[in-house]
């Protein structure tokens, strides 16, 4: 069941990467290749040793050499290939995954912004999405050809000598018992550690936002101890990953080295009896080492792949959240607006509201003729700010309606509705960029006049000095 939902969640990141496609799927095709010509090659050793063993002559053996040099160059030309095949891809499937998490926040609510830390979205469109993109490049390949490697190996060493082969398999299955158990524990330490390196991150971007204020308040210290007990539990958490991943490889090491060894040793046997040849059995023990490596891989390749498992997951708790407010089909459109702005029994409440709290707003009726100005008073959480907000629609009415000028704003697209209203919030927020970019960002197509309009009436003409 758990390796279903696994399977189920690796397969949704596919369609964000149809373009990478091809490549990945030639890659894979590369690596299983390579691995195919590794596994020749103990086929061209027996026939080797088989000769020589019977009389063959000098040119059997250039002939066979010959062939196990070529093998061994195509291999590495196949591995070569795999790597130049699936590199680029991966980097393209990321910056198109960045992209979609971004475009889709910028689509969400700002009710969704309300509930979301943005540590833990700044650590899901950078660490998660790498994590992806390492998989995509290279997990996801070396896990069909080392799986089909493994399988075909298993099939040769058991065509070599059934009893060989049954005590080689015998022995490995501790390995699969051990892999299983290594899901389980992982995926639920590997999203405890993303979720924690993401509050990690919220706690440096909000100590740096507000350094002026934990410096005002002398709180440093306080912001200090919050963050090092953090870094102090995430740590905790990675030990325990790396002890997980330190205990799978104690048995991906030391049990084919046993598996070999005891082979070996009734190999040994057999060929003194004469029920097997020489060439058979170092063919036999030259697959044993082909294999070493992909059964040693399986405890990197999984970790991997739960990694890429959780990051998937958490990227698509954001794509996945309804886009509450969307443009209208069909939208209306003013042409010269007015400014006459009208609140028709208006309710509101926050989405996350419980259900036994009243509405924030209630029945609110209210008219702004054009030129009027209004004041909103009242204490502090009575709704003057969310009241300010509708009329942009970054928040959406529960009930009731807003006009301007006669026109419902959900009747409007947002880029039309805030290109009419203009809201000043009382924490100004600077972006990286010139003075100028941040005072046109509502309105970048403004004139000169007007951008020297705007700074005079904010009284920040101080800035042509700056």
């Amino acid at each position: 069941m758990k390796q279903d939902k696994t399977i189920a969640t690796l397969l949704r990141i596919f369609p964000y990467a149809k373009k990478a496609l091809p490549r990945i799927v030639l890659g894979i095709i590369a690596a299983v290749a390579a691995s195919l010509f590794a596994l020749a090659i103990p086929q061209l050793l027996r026939s080797l040793f088989d000769s020589l063993d019977g009389y063959g002559t000098l040119d059997t053996l250039y002939f066979f050499v010959f062939l196990v040099f070529l093998m061994g160059t195509l291999e590495a030309a196949m591995v070569l290939l795999r790597r130049w095949l699936v590199l680029t891809p991966g980097t393209f499937v990321e910056a198109g995954l960045r992209s979609t998490l971004y475009k889709k926040l910028q689509d969400l609510p700002v009710s969704f912004h309300d509930r979301w830390p943005s540590g833990q979205l700044l650590s899901r469109a950078t660490q998660d999405l790498s994590l992806i993109r390492r998989w995509l490049s290279f997990g996801v390949v070396l896990l069909f050809a080392n799986a089909l490697t493994i399988v075909v190996g298993l099939v040769i060493l058991f065509t070599f000598h059934w009893l060989l082969g049954l005590i080689f398999f015998l022995i490995s299955i501790p390995i699969w018992i051990q892999g299983y158990r290594f899901e389980a524990k992982y995926g639920q330490i590997a999203r405890l550690s993303q979720d924690q390196a993401g509050d990690l991150a919220t706690s440096v971007e909000e100590s740096v936002h507000g350094i002026r204020v934990l410096k005002a308040f002398g709180r440093g210290d306080h912001a200090a101890r919050k963050f090092a007990a953090e870094a102090k539990g995430l740590r905790s958490t990675e030990l325990k990953k790396a002890g997980l991943i330190a205990n799978i490889w104690v048995y991906l090491l030391l049990i084919p080295e046993t598996a070999v060894a005891i082979s070996m040793l009734v190999g040994v046997f057999l060929v003194a009896e004469g029920s097997f040849t020489v060439g058979g059995l170092v063919a036999f023990f030259a697959t044993a080492t082909v294999l070493r490596w992909p059964t040693e891989s399986i405890g990197f390749l999984l970790s991997m792949t739960l990694d890429a498992k959780t990051a998937i997951q958490r990227f698509f708790e954001v794509i996945d959240e309804p886009v509450l407010i969307k443009d209208p089909e069909v939208a209306k459109s003013i042409s010269s607006p007015k400014g006459r702005l009208e609140f028709k029994n208006v309710h509101f409440r926050y989405p996350d509201s419980k259900l036994d709290q009243p509405d924030l707003l209630r029945g609110v009726d209210l008219v702004l003729e054009p030129g009027e100005s209004v004041a909103l008073i009242g204490i502090t959480g009575c709704g003057k700010s969310t009241l300010t907000a509708l009329t942009t629609r970054l928040y959406e009415v529960s009930s009731g309606s807003i006009e301007l000028d006669g026109v419902d704003i959900r009747s409007l697209t947002r880029v039309e509705l805030r290109s009419h209203i203009a809201m000043a919030f009382e924490d100004a927020t600077l972006f990286s960029a010139s003075v100028r970019d941040n005072v046109l960002l509502g309105r970048p197509d403004s004139t000169e006049e007007e951008l020297k309009e705007a700074l005079s009436i904010a009284q920040a003409d101080f800035v042509y000095e700056l």
